[in-house]
């Protein structure tokens, strides 16, 4: 596995116009820094983002017979067929960015019917209780990784300039959890937040869920692979396994929120020059994805106080993305303007 190593030489190219530019050097802060990284991302001076690609992986949780979630499992099922009817706010967002929207089913329980816009790629109905078990198995990894490579292939050959990874699962937000405590030392009392909206006795159950599978598992959470086995998900999975494939074919990565957060973390622990690619879409509601912000170092566009998942939080941050690029490429230079520079 060989990840792309970013452009220096258009960055810089990319860095000597911005001090060209018509506004006070660094004026314009994050965006400034963003179009340089995107332009070593897409190895010219002038990148642009205009081709998203939205692929939303679906799977169920064995956990959630520990009561760890304010729905039940079949709401997974039921989600996904309204991300196919248009009626979910990822729905929304794909069709407002003109973006390319496919749904993954990559472990959903409940048999969907063949749908425009849904890949059928399921490796298994579920996983197994993380709490008792690993939620995988090592055959069913290995295929769900591959469905999360496909996907991210399918979405690079149809020209994507940015890939965001969405998901839905009941359950998922106490495997993402358990994940990233598994891959950060953190502590599950700390790091569970309310995820579909549970109470406070819920919430304090599924950290001694998440306490009690880091417990099970032990000493083979030292390895990222095996943690992303035995306390993840099948759409995690797929998640980490597309980020890597973006990294390798050179297209960038808008994360999410704190399940795709977990599945970044976990790809970055495999292959850690995968972290070049990864932009971050926002900062959720769960506490479990601050601390994988600070275990990579990530710095995220928006702050809206959001936690639904689906990729909706990077969708909201892909006209900011797309400002940065345009601001980048369109303003006039000092010497275009025939503005004096100050320097």
């Amino acid at each position: 596995m060989k990840i792309r190593t970013l452009d220096r030489a258009a960055m810089e190219a990319a860095e000597l116009r911005q001090a060209q530019l018509t506004k006070p050097s660094g004026a314009l802060g994050e965006l400034e820094r963003l179009a340089i990284r995107l332009a070593g991302m897409q190895g010219r001076v002038c990148p642009q983002v205009e081709r998203v690609a939205i692929t939303v992986f679906a799977a169920d949780h064995g956990v959630t017979v520990e009561g760890v979630s304010a729905f039940p499992a079949e709401v997974t099922a039921q989600m996904v067929l309204n991300f196919l009817n248009g009626g979910a706010a990822i729905s929304l967002l794909a069709r407002h960015l003109r973006a390319r929207l496919e749904v993954v089913d990559v472990g959903v329980a409940a048999e969907l019917p063949a749908r425009p816009g849904l890949v059928s790629a399921k490796v298994a109905p579920g996983t197994a209780n993380l709490a008792r078990a690993p939620a995988m198995t090592p055959e069913q990894l290995a295929d769900a990784l591959a469905v999360g490579r496909a996907a991210a292939e399918r979405a690079v050959a149809d020209g994507c300039e940015l890939f965001i990874g969405g998901e839905m699962g009941i359950g998922n937000t106490t495997a993402a959890t358990a994940l990233i405590c598994a891959l950060t030392g953190g502590d599950p009392h700390a790091l569970t937040g309310a995820g579909t909206g549970v109470d406070d006795a819920t919430r304090a159950r599924k950290a001694e869920v998440i306490a009690r599978a880091l417990a099970l598992h032990g000493a083979a959470l030292a390895n990222p692979s095996e943690a992303l086995r035995r306390v993840g998900g099948l759409e995690i999975a797929a998640l980490a396994e597309a980020f890597l494939a973006c990294g390798e074919a050179g297209v960038p990565v808008l994360v999410d929120g704190v399940i795709a957060s977990a599945a970044a973390l976990a790809a970055c622990r495999m292959v850690p020059e995968l972290s070049d690619w990864l932009l971050w879409g926002h900062r959720s509601q769960e506490p479990a994805q601050q601390a994988v912000f600070e275990a990579l170092g990530a710095r995220p566009l928006l702050d809206l106080d959001m936690r639904l998942g689906e990729g909706s939080g990077a969708a909201v941050a892909v006209p900011i993305v797309q400002a940065a690029c345009r601001l980048h490429g369109e303003m006039a230079t000092f010497a275009e303007a025939g503005v004096s520079d100050a320097h």
